[in-house]
């Protein structure tokens, strides 16, 4: 194989079961520098080694597929990594409404997102990095939300509608963490709470049903914040009233997010089943931070399918003229 292949499909995979994302990052870039080289410096082992950017295990994978091997690293890979899981559902998704790059804090370009979400089959990819206030994040501050929504737009093309969008915060008042104007040119917005999770469940309810009465929000986004597995341990969903939160999702034709990420799996099950009651809407999505990550909509699908959400609730199967006319 392809030495650029196999060093991709290696971050690809690193990145589906949330390995150090500096380990996946490391396959990028030798793949990335690998590609700009000239041909006697990749003909040359001596010299490619001594390639900044080209480490020893990166070195290995290359010389491996050089010789008209597969790596011995990609193939452990292949046979230790979850594969993607087989659903009706998945086979209908059409896109994806949330997934992060290294604007805030995912790990690659939006290139890199593009083109990954192009080789899945994906019509649309939404970009959806932090707001502000989420500093930890990296989160976009109005000048460079506005330098990002051209560039998104701009990798559109073979198949593929790009969308600009945020991730925006809801504030401890239910308010939206970015200007009103600029929330209006985008094409998405996802509303999570990141802060202030431990807060009053009266006070919580408040403040989620604010958010989702914004006539800019499209999503509810990970809408407990607990994390049940993982690097990051484990965290306690919030507490709200979620019937009223729901409802009034419902009344305003925001689709709550199933968020596919395995150690989320928000909502869990019986919140699925409320919303459900309530009539929403459902959005499943990545949450992705890095371009392996966008296959996770695996695990969102079979959640959703073994859920009895019906295919026509979910944004997310439809195609981009009628998501884009709910959204706006």
């Amino acid at each position: 194989m392809e030495p650029v292949d196999a060093l991709l499909e290696i971050a690809s995979l690193l990145e589906r079961e949330r390995a150090s994302r500096y380990r996946a990052k490391a396959f990028r870039r030798a793949a990335e520098t690998l590609q700009d080289l000239p041909h006697e410096v990749v003909a040359d082992p001596t010299r490619l080694r001594a390639t900044k950017g080209i480490g020893e295990s990166t070195f290995a994978v290359i010389r491996e597929a050089q010789a008209g091997q597969v790596p011995e690293y990609l193939t452990e890979l292949r046979g230790g990594v979850e594969p993607e899981r087989v659903s009706a559902l998945r086979a209908k998704l059409r896109g994806d409404l949330h997934a992060h790059t290294e604007w805030s804090d995912g790990a690659t370009s939006i290139a890199a997102m593009a083109a990954a979400a192009r080789a899945l089959g994906h019509e649309y990819q939404a970009i959806t990095d932090h707001s502000p206030r989420l500093r930890v994040a990296r989160g976009l501050s109005v000048e460079r939300l506005r330098e990002q929504i051209p560039l998104v737009r701009a990798e559109s093309g073979e198949g593929l509608t790009l969308l600009a969008g945020i991730e925006v915060d809801i504030l401890e008042d239910g308010a939206l963490d970015q200007e009103e104007s600029l929330l209006a040119e985008l094409d998405i917005v996802v509303a999570s709470v990141h802060s202030k999770l431990r807060m009053d469940k009266r006070q919580m309810t408040k403040r989620m049903i604010a958010a989702v009465s914004h006539p800019r929000v499209n999503v509810l986004g990970h809408c407990t914040g607990q994390l049940v597995q993982g690097e990051r341990g484990t965290r306690p969903r919030s507490d709200f009233d979620a019937a009223a939160v729901f409802a009034a999702c419902a009344d305003n034709g925001v689709a709550v997010e199933i968020n596919s990420r395995p150690e989320r799996q928000d909502p869990p099950d019986e919140l699925i089943a409320i919303a459900l009651r309530a009539g929403c809407l459902f959005s499943i999505d990545s949450d992705a931070h890095a371009p392996g990550q966008l296959s996770l909509l695996d695990h969102g699908a079979e959640r959703a399918e073994r859920a009895g959400i019906p295919t026509a609730r979910i944004v997310t199967t439809w195609g981009l003229s009628r998501l884009l006319a709910w959204a706006d």
